[in-house]
């Protein structure tokens, strides 16, 4: 394990408090609605957080930091919200959606964690994988 546990906590909470509101948005919203709202309420909490940041510096926000990361990181964000809104509208669990769809990625991602940042896979990694796979077949049995 590597650094601070800071970070991985705040995306904990931040996915409980995720799913537990995606799960309990009102079936007649629309979804594109929902996300546009969603986005806005996180702009402006990113503006106070920035606002009230000491360290933040004049000029920290332009337009030239947009590339092609960012915008994927912009699709990436819209399909997952979207995504788990119709999941959790079609029936899905709140448990088994978040846990199956997060594997899934994680096992899409590792052949892209090698191939392109030179990441390893070690007989920990592969036992992981054996795990993710045997959990992933029990949670989507019905």
């Amino acid at each position: 394990m590597k650094g601070s546990v800071l970070p991985i906590l705040l995306v904990i909470v931040g996915g409980i408090i995720y799913h537990i509101s995606q799960k309990s948005v009102a079936r007649t919203s629309s979804p594109v609605a929902v996300i546009i709202l969603a986005y806005s309420v996180g702009i402006i909490l990113c503006l106070v957080v920035a606002w009230l940041d000491p360290s933040i510096q004049p000029g920290w926000f332009s337009l030239r930091q947009i590339d092609w990361a960012v915008a994927g990181i912009g699709l990436g964000a819209v399909l997952i919200e979207v995504g788990f809104l119709l999941s959790y509208r079609n029936g899905w669990d709140l448990s088994n959606a978040s846990v199956i769809s997060n594997i899934a990625t994680a096992l899409l991602l590792l052949p892209v964690g090698m191939l392109f940042f030179n990441e390893r896979v070690t007989l920990r990694t592969l036992v992981g994988i054996i795990c993710c796979l045997s959990g992933m077949f029990l949670l989507s049995r019905r």
